[in-house]
């Protein structure tokens, strides 16, 4: 009995892990889809709009 307990536990937690590797899967692959592809100067313009001019540990006082 105790091998068969094992054994159903076993495959439960194969079955768990290939569903959650599966989901990840669908995750990224979405992710993917939904991406923005854009020139390189529309890149740069862009990395400069996240950035800004104060140096750190500036406070806005």
């Amino acid at each position: 009995m105790r091998m068969a307990t094992a054994g159903i536990a076993l495959v439960a937690v194969l079955a768990v892990s290939v569903l959650l590797g599966l989901a990840l899967y669908g995750a990224v692959r979405s992710e993917h889809d939904r991406r923005t592809v854009t020139d390189r100067e529309s890149g740069e313009r862009a990395a400069r709009r996240d950035t800004t001019d104060r140096a750190p540990g500036d406070d806005d006082r």
